[in-house]
């Protein structure tokens, strides 16, 4: 499957580098979490096209995702 897939802040270093993912049929968000190897307790916000989404959102071919951590500042 062909997804276009950006992690963010601290979650970078599960930032995939241009393979194809192998995920099985109707694979969700928490499926790619798990195969890029994303701790879901690190996981706070995502976004599938544009547009917050679950980790139950059941992915497409050409789905953008981004993935973001808690942050903090002040």
């Amino acid at each position: 499957m062909l997804l276009e897939v950006k992690c963010y802040a601290t979650l970078a270093k599960y930032q995939p580098r241009g393979e194809d993912f192998i995920l099985g049929p109707s694979p969700t968000l928490r499926d790619l979490v798990g195969f890029l190897g994303v701790p879901e307790t690190e996981l706070k916000i995502s976004f599938v096209n544009g547009v917050h989404a679950g980790l139950d959102y059941e992915l497409h071919e050409g789905d953008r995702v981004g993935l973001f951590p808690a942050v903090g500042g002040g």
